[in-house]
């Protein structure tokens, strides 16, 4: 899966899944403090991930993602892992 595809499902998946404002989803967004995800969130972002790319979440690994781009790499190598 190339990174720009990655990166779209991310940016549905934080706009239908947790119904953030579109305006608020740009790679260079911070997960907390612009888009407002807390960690009721996290737990919906990992089965979301988990249905959508196949991956388990590596809870200690995303303590590092503060940015929409970031979770974009972190999904990325993830996937180039599996």
């Amino acid at each position: 899966m190339e990174r720009t595809e990655i990166e779209q499902k991310v940016r549905s998946l934080l706009i239908d899944e947790l119904e953030i404002d579109e305006d608020k989803v740009f790679p260079d967004s911070r997960l907390k403090e612009d888009m407002g995800i807390d960690s009721l969130d996290y737990v919906d972002i990992v089965a979301v991930v988990l249905s959508t790319f196949g991956i388990k979440v590596n809870i200690e690994k995303m303590k590092g993602v503060k940015t929409m781009a970031q979770f974009v790499d972190y999904l990325d190598e993830e996937l180039k892992q599996k």
